[in-house]
């Protein structure tokens, strides 16, 4: 129920705290990355699991914190998710090795996967409906802020400090944050429907379906397709698909309500926005190899230019939710989606040799596109949900989003691995040359080519979303 002008915006502002601190949090740790490795005197197959743990714990636990949230209340779940936000990483700073570090991660993302489970649900309790594409266009800001942020915080805690403060500066701006959760929050917010049990056999089979999922796609690459660990993990995880499935149809009080798969407005923008955030990466996670290997520049130089897209959507995204609340979600998310489909057309053109500006442009569109499809589908989602159930459909918002970015670097990873082996008779990046230029822009264009198949297809299902009540 929306609550009072001054309350509703102190609320506001506990849920851009914690958005803002996971979104900072995931940016600066991937610029450290290099630095942890040499410290902790480790590999890179060893230190990408800083970055995997994190997302698969996230990914897995999502869904099972906005049910909690639905039946204890937003409170407890958001003030326990900060508390153990911050230890993770206070163990993260302090970690000595590889494997404690790693641990820590998962520590992490325990409390990150409680706060972003519940906050768009706190965020559409408290605003009256007429306001929360406005107010969830503002989160939309606040997440393009933390993740402009990061590199920039990033690379001055790395110059002048070490990568330990990276996880240290969480911890005072957490435990305000909860101390402020502990006063600022309260009816909806605080109680819940605790006489509905939690479902603990669905929330194990959800985990076990998005780990095996994440780890699948995430190392197929490297076992191969039909190797007996790929057959192991896919076969595990349609057995958990098949359980789950059949485990929520029978429980009295599911961890996912079925009946929500009834909902058009539910299911499609969900889907959407997986797709949307598959094709979004493939951008984010091959730019920067392109504009360090063929381009050549700098680090400095090529995170000042991967900036640019979060800064189209820092400030287009609360205009994207104000136009959401005079005329809907369809279009404009048809809108955003078609950007990002230009986009990724318009990226298989590039050259070496063209200009800075050849390349903002078109990353610019990537911006502009997220822009105006986030804020208006995710407020979709939430308004087409009875109270009870915001923290799944919330939950459910946020899983869709993480697996989107997972499956759109394992399919790029994948996709321009096997390209540039392929053409350079098996040669990888790590033995790259100048000669080898074309070879990458080809593997480069085949990337992207399949970047834009996907987001073509995310065009079909966002216009199938059908209309609003009361916008269309």
């Amino acid at each position: 129920m929306p609550c009072s002008y001054e309350n509703k915006w102190k609320i506001f502002f506990l849920v851009a705290t914690s958005i803002f601190m996971s979104t900072l949090d995931s940016s600066v740790v991937n610029v450290a990355l290099p630095y942890m490795m040499q410290d902790l005197q480790t590999d890179l197959t060893t230190i990408q699991w800083v970055v995997l743990i994190y997302l698969m714990i996230v990914s897995s636990l999502l869904l099972t914190f906005g049910r909690l949230s639905d039946i204890k209340g937003r409170k407890p779940i958001y003030v326990l998710g900060f508390t153990i936000f911050v230890a993770g990483s206070w163990l993260c700073g302090m970690a000595q090795t590889p494997q404690l570090l790693i641990i820590s991660r998962a520590l992490q993302g325990i409390g990150a996967s409680m706060l972003m489970a519940c906050s768009p649900a706190m965020i559409v309790d408290v605003f009256p409906a007429q306001e929360r594409g406005k107010a969830l266009g503002m989160i939309g800001a606040v997440v393009a802020a933390g993740l402009t942020t990061g590199p920039v915080v990033g690379g001055v805690l790395l110059e002048y400090f070490s990568w330990r403060y990276i996880f240290y500066i969480n911890i005072p701006i957490g435990i305000a944050a909860a101390l402020g959760g502990m006063f600022v929050l309260k009816g909806s917010q605080q109680a819940g429907k605790k006489e509905e049990p939690m479902d603990k056999t669905g929330s194990i089979l959800l985990i076990i379906i998005l780990s095996t999922l994440i780890i699948f796609l995430t190392q197929m690459s490297k076992w191969g397709m039909i190797s007996i660990p790929s057959l192991s993990f896919a076969g595990l995880f349609m057995l958990a698909c098949i359980g789950f499935m059949g485990n929520e149809k029978r429980s009295d009080f599911p961890l996912f309500d079925m009946e929500l798969l009834k909902i058009k407005l539910f299911v499609f923008p969900v889907i959407s926005s997986a797709i949307l955030f598959a094709a979004l990466f493939v951008i984010i996670f091959m730019m920067p190899f392109y504009l360090t290997y063929p381009c050549g520049f700098s680090a400095s130089k090529t995170g000042l230019i991967m900036i640019v897209p979060f800064l189209f959507l820092l400030v287009l995204s609360p205009v994207s939710g104000m136009v959401y609340d005079q005329f809907g979600s369809k279009y404009l998310c048809v809108a955003g989606m078609s950007i990002l489909t230009l986009s990724l057309v318009s990226l298989m053109t590039l050259d070496p040799e063209m200009g800075y500006l050849s390349i903002l442009w078109r990353i610019a569109l990537a911006g502009i596109g997220t822009a105006l499809y986030v804020p208006p589908n995710n407020t979709a989602i939430m308004s087409c949900v009875k109270s009870e159930r915001r923290g799944i459909a919330s939950g459910t918002v946020a899983t869709a989003r993480n697996i989107g970015m997972v499956v759109g670097v394992a399919l790029a990873g994948l996709i321009f691995t096997t390209a540039f082996s392929t053409l350079t008779n098996g040669s990888s990046l790590e033995n790259y040359l100048p000669a080898m230029d074309i070879f990458f822009m080809s593997s480069f264009k085949q990337t992207m080519l399949m970047g834009a198949i996907l987001s073509a297809i995310g065009i079909g299902v966002t216009f199938a979303r059908g209309k609003e009540q009361g916008k269309e």
